[in-house]
């Protein structure tokens, strides 16, 4: 990669990550369209760092409430609702791991292509706008239990297939459950943070085992530029849901995916 195509790759990992359009889909667009070379691993794992620490920072408040209830509940002996939450999101990413150490080769292997991301990406756009249309919008993350923690954990498994949306998948599936859009988002987002960990935790690791040179320069203007666009997409996003909606993210499903399709004909 050359500066100009990092740039542009981490503006998209930044923007993508966390609205329900598929950050994954708009990575692999790029070399299957325009030709561009893979982004490599060691810049892979400098854009996760980047989007882990936009969302970690938006919710610094969430997560310093559940650690204090954890040590609340050592200190007592009892469960409170902070911990609970912590528990559940914890809960909640079970699924996609499990999934991601038993299929994530096949995914890569057989799944990364422009026609399978031109199909998920009408099918959960359809999805989203049936939840977000239909569904109650009215439980507070107060309400939610284990059941519907593991539905939406289960949810954010079918995100390893590309084009789906982790972020998408799972406000959709939270949105089915009767969730209001924020809380749907939030539940979304801190589920966000174990995961994108554990992958950057195992990228890192192979990118150790490969002992590739490595461009640093490269590597913190990814961290820098997807950390300041996600932080600020999410920032945007939320506040903009209540009043939009999930439409404007269904209609640019709905057209990428047309759009592929005429591509690909």
């Amino acid at each position: 990669m050359d500066w100009f195509q990092a740039l542009i790759l981490a503006l998209i990992q930044g923007l993508t990550e966390f609205l329900p359009i598929s950050s994954s889909a708009h990575l692999i667009l790029p070399s299957e369209v325009l030709g561009w070379p893979d982004q490599g691993l060691a810049f892979d794992v400098a854009v996760h760092l980047g989007t882990l620490l936009a969302v970690m920072t938006y919710y610094r408040r969430d997560i310093g409430a559940m650690l204090g209830g954890a040590g609340q509940a050592v200190a007592h002996r009892r469960m409170n609702e902070d911990l609970r939450l912590g528990l559940l999101v914890v809960l909640a990413t079970i699924p996609a791991v499990v999934f991601g150490f038993l299929g994530d080769d096949w995914i890569e292997r057989e799944l990364r292509s422009a026609l399978v991301i031109a199909i998920t990406t009408l099918v959960f756009g359809g999805l989203l706008w049936f939840a977000d249309a239909f569904g109650a919008r009215s439980r507070s993350l107060t309400e939610i239990g284990i059941a519907g923690a593991l539905l939406v954990g289960f949810a954010q498994a079918l995100a390893l297939i590309p084009g789906t949306s982790r972020s998408g998948i799972t406000i959709t599936a939270a949105l089915a459950l009767g969730f209001r859009r924020e809380e749907a988002a939030r539940f979304s987002f801190l589920m966000s943070i174990p995961v994108i960990l554990g992958a950057g935790l195992l990228k890192t690791k192979d990118l150790l085992e490969l002992q590739a040179p490595v461009d640093w320069g490269l590597m913190a203007l990814g961290a820098g530029v997807s950390a300041i666009t996600a932080y600020l997409t999410i920032v945007f996003f939320i506040r903009l849901l209540e009043r939009v909606g999930m439409l404007p993210f269904v209609v640019y499903r709905l057209v990428l995916g047309i759009a592929l399709l005429a591509w690909l004909a």
